[in-house]
């Protein structure tokens, strides 16, 4: 799954979000939208990391669903 299919599934993957990083608001959802870097920006912003450590969670969540989208 790349970016532009997990913006346009975003109301689905939510729930995906929310069991991966459980402080993040529905406000905070709203804001990210399905967008890579606003919700790496948002991880920053409640888990105080590092610009590179969210970006890295951010990839290992993205790796996820793409092995969990192949047959």
């Amino acid at each position: 799954m790349n970016w532009d299919q997990i913006e346009g599934n975003w109301k689905q993957l939510k729930g995906h979000v929310r069991t991966q990083w459980g402080k993040l608001t529905d406000d905070d959802l709203e804001v990210v939208a399905g967008k890579r870097d606003k919700l790496a920006g948002v991880l920053q912003e409640r888990y105080g990391l590092a610009k590179e450590a969210a970006e890295k969670q951010v990839k290992d969540w993205e790796d996820r669903l793409k092995d969990a989208d192949r047959p």
